[in-house]
């Protein structure tokens, strides 16, 4: 299939549309301007508090004036760029795709072939995200604002964070041999802030990132012009990749030279990445709280663990060379974990989780921001769809103004996509082309060249409360399309597999949880037979572990929750659940907001999925959970937040 590159057929078109935008954006760019001044944000009300009350009355009466003005001047370019525009989306592309071409060991050409289908399994590592980069005028609804911004600081942060080296930390004990709790987390960096390798100390903490920063001091533009950068993160998608830090043990936490001869080439690596990946601690702007390079970045705790090393001298002294070693990950069920009552391990996470594969994003509506949030997520995926929709009346019942926000990024090449608009999107959600976004992509291939593939769908379904058989209407229709998607991009037979199906992993803002009464109808969908919630133990029924992903949007920008550390401290609690996340809407009138969650019982409404189906894959192949996270990296900029699963396939009885 030919992926496109560009959003219409020929650049006369292009450019048509290039001349027909710049009529209509002024009149544009004014109207969310104006719109903007009367809706302030909390954190904007705080900050105007400091000031006096008249100083912000002759700004509102010196702005409101200029912008009407040159408003009203606009309006007659505007409708003539709109009679021009309106034609034009009939030929438009429901999508943008982009690829950024990688040499690196890192490219996605390069992660083909890691994974033959045989021996150990191999993980794949999904997260969804909703991220609210509506118009600020909109955005401001959920009481978020400065789009542009927040599009740039989002992807930095996501790309800090899905670059971090994964380092798996085990306790060798004879009485505790399970993964200790910073194994998910996986935040230990090999290099100083100088660049320089560092000894470890005895106690092993938690490592912040304003100490791994990633490559986010590079440009998209400077891996296109000069290659890759030396500091880029090598590919650890593999199991091999994997670093695995072993802790005191029997053997006195010795290792030997070929363990050290690796640390050292660990070390030196993450040296060489060391300068690149530093920026400057930059001032707090709007809609850029808690940043990466400032003071109040995230800083997740892992567990102190103190290796006592037995005859090997004064206790807590340790090797200066990391002890790194490169090792396969066994299959997620054979393996000791956190939660023995589970069968997977799951927390609440400060950062997005270390080598990342998938990455699907709603409400990623505003083009500009959509444009921006792409360059800086080209620093770590190589390809990307995005602009995702369509406009006008093309394809749609009602007039679309917005596209339907969806937005893909993947570290393995795509080979189809396919989107289909909701044709039932009514009010406020029918002006955006909201929908479904399918993939498939190539993830390994057999030494008989048979291609290793999975499928990746993305949707974001209706959102007003109580339009329940709108959604379920969605969600046939979700089913119907895939199972279209998957025949007809299939070029398989059951005589002759030319692909093998590793996964098919459903994910998006459902707009609806699995603890609302109101919610029932939904709850209950066949979707949830055929595909398995890893959070879900029935209609209704939700496993203790599971919160909410919706924030409470009065209380975005409280110090307790302003900085990703923060806000995963908070929601570690019972009683911080209850303060910041929203939860269903209570039907005794008059009551409070404190006193109503006081009263309700779950951990708030989970409106992010991430589905996995566990039939349909290759005979003899079986997918499970590994891990799943709750993630708080993007506090202050989004209302939700994201969530990440990651996958093990495993290719039969593994060798033990």
């Amino acid at each position: 299939m030919v992926l496109y590159t560009t959003p219409f057929p020929n650049s006369c078109l292009s450019a048509l549309h290039s001349v027909s935008w710049a009529f209509i954006f002024p009149c544009y760019w004014l109207a969310d301007r104006l719109v903007a001044s009367f809706s302030p944000t909390t954190f904007e009300k705080r900050q105007w508090a400091d000031y006096p009350c008249y100083l912000q009355v002759l700004c509102t009466a010196f702005c409101i004036p200029i912008y009407l003005a040159l408003l009203v001047t606009s309006l007659p370019f505007a409708f003539l760029g709109f009679l021009l525009w309106c034609p034009l989306q009939s030929a438009r592309r429901p999508y943008i795709y982009s690829r950024l071409e990688d040499k690196s060991a890192a490219g996605g050409a390069a992660l083909l072939s890691e994974w033959k289908g045989t021996g150990p399994g191999q993980s794949f590592c999904f997260t969804t995200a909703n991220l609210c980069l509506l118009p600020d005028s909109l955005a401001r609804c959920n009481n978020v604002f400065n789009t542009q911004a927040r599009a740039k600081e989002i992807g930095q942060r996501i790309r800090n964070g899905a670059s971090r080296p994964q380092i798996k930390i085990y306790i060798d004990s004879p009485t505790n041999t399970s993964i200790s709790a910073a194994s998910f987390s996986s935040l230990a960096s090999p290099q100083s802030g100088d660049g320089t390798a560092r000894a470890i100390p005895g106690s092993i903490k938690r490592t912040a990132s304003v100490e791994y920063k990633g490559d986010s001091g590079r440009h998209p533009g400077d891996e296109a012009a000069n290659g890759p950068a030396s500091g880029e993160p090598v590919d650890s998608g593999s199991p091999e990749d994997a670093c695995i830090v072993r802790i005191g043990g029997e053997d006195g936490g010795r290792h030997s030279e070929a363990d050290d001869s690796v640390a050292g080439g660990q070390a030196r690596n993450g040296a060489g990445r060391g300068s690149q990946g530093q920026t400057p601690n930059h001032s707090q702007q709007d809609g850029d709280s808690g940043s990466l390079g400032s003071p109040s970045a995230s800083r997740e705790s892992l567990v102190k663990a103190r290796a006592t090393a037995e005859g090997s001298g004064e206790p807590g002294t340790t090797n200066s060379k990391l002890p790194l070693k490169a090792s396969l990950v066994k299959k997620a069920a054979a393996r000791k974990r956190r939660h023995p009552d589970e069968a997977f391990d799951h927390e609440v996470s400060a950062f997005f989780p270390a080598n990342l594969d998938f990455l699907c994003l709603q409400e990623v509506f505003d083009k500009r921001a959509a444009a921006k949030l792409k360059d800086q997520l080209h620093g770590y995926f190589e390809y990307i769809l995005y602009d995702v929709g369509v406009y006008g009346c093309h394809g749609c019942c009602s007039f679309k103004f917005l596209n339907s926000g969806l937005f893909f990024a993947s570290r393995y090449p795509i080979m189809d996509v396919a989107y289909h608009c909701y044709p039932n999107g009514r009010r406020s959600d029918g002006l955006a082309s909201k929908g479904a976004l399918f993939l498939k992509v190539q993830v390994r291939s057999t030494p008989q060249d048979q291609r290793i593939v999975g499928y990746i769908s993305c949707t974001h379904l209706h959102a007003l409360a109580e339009d329940s058989a709108i959604r379920c209407e969605q969600l046939d229709l979700l089913q119907d399309w895939l199972a279209d998607f998957r025949k007809s991009t299939s070029s398989s037979s059951t005589a002759n597999p030319e692909e093998l199906v590793a996964f098919d992993v459903i994910c998006g803002d459902f707009n609806f949880d699995n603890c609302s009464s109101d919610d029932k109808l939904e709850q209950q969908h066949p979707l949830f037979t055929r595909y398995k919630d890893p959070c879900r133990l029935g209609p209704g029924e939700e496993k203790s572990w599971a919160i909410g992903t919706l924030l409470d949007t009065d209380n975005l920008y409280d110090e307790e929750v302003c900085t990703p550390d923060n806000l995963q401290k908070v929601l570690e609690s019972e009683e911080g659940r209850r303060e910041y996340l929203a939860f269903p809407t209570s039907k005794s009138p008059g009551a409070g907001q404190k006193g109503r969650k006081d009263l309700l019982k779950g951990n708030g409404r989970r409106i992010d999925y991430m589905l996995y189906a566990e039939e349909g894959l290759c005979p003899d192949w079986k997918a499970e959970v590994e891990e799943f996270s709750f993630i708080t990296q993007l506090s202050g900029l989004t209302d939700h937040l994201p969530v990440a699963m990651r996958l093990m396939v495993s290719a039969g009885e593994e060798e033990s």
